[in-house]
Parts: structure tokens; C-alpha cells; sequence
């Protein structure tokens, strides 16, 4: 059995880490939204109603908000199982299902090799894990000065880490200190989440 290491409140087998890249961040790119918008397209006609909702979340779905040049899709469905009642549509778009993601509450695909990087992030439509994306970035949208904090953090760990864990066991304090702000305005403003990007 490999041996695991704690990422936040989940442990991942270390065998699965991916290999040591420099983490780069990078300036808010004004055209991270049209990328979306055009991937957002393909796979909306790709999975139809099997996708509840297809929306455009991490640091790239905020303006200004300097990030690594990712751009995260969550794609929200009734159930996360089959897999393969989405798996062939979404490889057919061009994406790897990575099977072995420890994420139980997700099914995660990556861009092919040479691809420029995408992450896409299958969640079921209601689910916890599912809200807290949307919260999340609805919230850093609407508050400036937090995406700005978000963004030197950021970049101070991008410098200092050498790993992808680190860097984003670097980020975790300040994620979920963020997401009890995010809940409490949430809960001010009577929040619900727009509907879905594409």
C-alpha cells in the first residue's frame, strides 16, 4: 500500500503527485474568460443535459486576480456515477480522465499532453464541494482587497515552494479563512450562485 500524505483533510497516495514543475504565476490575462467561454461552448454541446451546470471557477474565473495559467471547469451532473455517461464526451472535447484522482466527490480530467492546461472538475449539482467553488470565487470576485491578498500569497508561495503540494498546502489557510467570510456574506445577502457560465 503506498504511503499517503495529508493534503488538508484528504491524503493522497504520494505516488500520485505530479512530477516537480516550477508553479508559475502570472499576471491577470483579460482573455482567461473568452478561453473559458469557448471551451465552456464545446462542452455544453458536447454533454448536453447530462451537465447541470458547466461554470468557470479557480483564481482564473476573477478579474485581475493573478493566478497560475489554469483554467479549472467544474462541471456539475445528477450523479457522479456511471462516469461513463459523461467519460467519452468529455475525452471526446479532448480530455484524459485521470481514474485514479483520491478526490472521492469528484471526477477529475485533464488536458492531453502538449495541451495547453485545463483542468475540468466533475461534481455532483448540490454537493458541498460543488457550492464551495461557486462560493469561493462569487466571493473573491466581489471583494477586491481579498483577491489581492489572495494573489500576493500567491506569488510569495510560488517562490518559495518547490512542490505543487506545497504550494497549495501553502494556499489552504487562507481558503478556508476566506470561505467562512464567504459564508457569513453569504448568508448576509441571501447568496445563491448565478447561473451556470456556459
Amino acid at each position: 500500500m503506498p504511503r499517503r500524505r495529508a493534503v488538508g483533510h484528504r491524503y493522497a497516495p504520494l505516488s500520485m503527485e505530479p512530477a516537480a514543475r516550477p508553479i508559475v504565476v502570472v499576471d491577470a490575462d483579460p482573455g482567461w474568460p473568452e478561453r473559458f467561454s469557448r471551451l465552456g461552448a464545446r462542452l455544453r454541446s458536447s454533454l448536453g443535459s447530462r451537465a447541470v451546470r458547466i461554470d468557470h471557477i479557480g483564481s482564473t474565473a476573477v478579474p485581475d486576480l493573478d493566478a497560475k495559467p489554469v483554467i479549472d471547469v467544474q462541471v456539475s451532473v445528477v450523479a457522479l456515477e456511471p462516469v461513463d455517461l459523461y467519460r467519452g464526451r468529455l475525452e471526446a472535447c479532448g480530455f484524459v480522465w485521470r481514474e485514479h484522482n483520491p478526490e472521492l466527490t469528484k471526477r477529475y480530467f485533464r488536458e492531453r499532453p502538449g495541451d495547453r492546461e485545463t483542468h475540468i472538475h466533475v461534481r455532483r449539482a448540490g454537493s458541498l464541494d460543488e457550492q464551495l467553488a461557486l462560493l469561493l470565487r462569487d466571493y473573491l470576485r466581489t471583494h477586491p482587497d481579498t483577491s489581492r491578498e489572495y494573489a500576493a500569497l500567491k506569488r510569495r508561495l510560488a517562490r518559495t515552494t518547490t512542490t505543487r503540494l506545497a504550494y497549495t498546502e501553502g494556499k489552504a489557510p487562507f481558503t478556508w479563512a476566506t470561505l467562512r467570510a464567504a459564508d457569513a456574506w453569504a448568508q448576509d445577502i441571501g447568496w445563491e450562485p448565478d447561473g451556470s457560465d456556459a
